[in-house]
């Protein structure tokens, strides 16, 4: 019986030790084993914010960088679609350098304007109510996404346009197209092609910038190592239990 009940503290000082050993390493990732602590409103507006800054930003400056839009094929601009029969026609014949200078311009244009965004997208987020923080971060996995798309897309194509009417004009994709355009259009028998390239490419490019965006939101939302700070850590930890 002395051994039964040995054995039994025994056992009973193992687990405690081993609780209280568990719950020291979980101390130092934010509380008690499984324990989620439930953000304050103001915890959760600025963890948001926060996060929202990060991935727009960091959206912004990959597409401005050289090859931002060129080199990602997601994002990457190519002929629009009503000129893709001016394009195959004319690489047919030989001219392919003159179709991949137009590519290139396009591009261009689009790393350019890129670099825009970052003030219209602050200002976005300044305005955000707690409604619309509470929505997104309990919301569906582009709610974030989709609120940028809601509030910024008119701002950033009156922003984007004027600067990506001079970028195709300094890069020379203007010249490139009219030359791939009276080309093509001399060819017998084809229809002649006319093409708003500055609006093409502007929304191009906001739409490539939402790419972007969508990418680093999913990956917040999924990635424990992606929540850098521990506000990050607390609020989308606590959002993960909601879903």
């Amino acid at each position: 019986m002395k051994k039964i009940a040995l054995a039994a503290a025994i056992t009973t000082t193992f687990l405690l030790s081993s609780c209280e050993t568990l719950n020291q390493y979980a101390g130092a990732y934010g509380g008690v084993l499984n324990q989620v602590v439930t953000p304050t409103q103001t915890e959760m507006s600025m963890g948001l914010k926060q996060a929202l800054e990060f991935g727009t930003n960091y959206s912004a400056d990959r597409l401005s960088a050289k090859d931002g839009f060129l080199g990602n094929m997601a994002v990457k601009i190519l002929f629009p679609d009503e000129a893709k029969k001016v394009e195959n026609t004319l690489r047919s014949l030989g001219l392919n350098q003159l179709c991949d200078n137009v590519i290139l311009s396009l591009n261009r244009a689009a790393e350019d304007a890129a670099k825009e965004a970052k003030p219209i997208f602050v200002a976005a987020i300044k305005q955000m109510t707690f409604q619309d923080v509470s929505n997104i971060l309990l919301g569906q996995q582009d709610a974030a996404t989709n609120y940028f798309k809601r509030t910024t897309s008119s701002l950033l194509a009156q922003k984007f346009r004027p600067v990506i009417e001079s970028s195709i004009n300094k890069v020379g994709a203007t010249r490139y197209w009219t030359d791939v355009t009276t080309r093509y259009n001399k060819i017998p028998l084809v229809k002649p092609i006319q093409t708003d390239l500055t609006g093409y490419v502007t929304d191009k490019a906001i739409a490539g910038l939402f790419v972007e965006i969508a990418q680093e939101e999913l990956k917040i939302r999924q990635q424990v190592s992606a929540r850098s700070t521990p506000l990050l850590q607390k609020v989308f930890g606590y959002a993960a239990t909601k879903k």
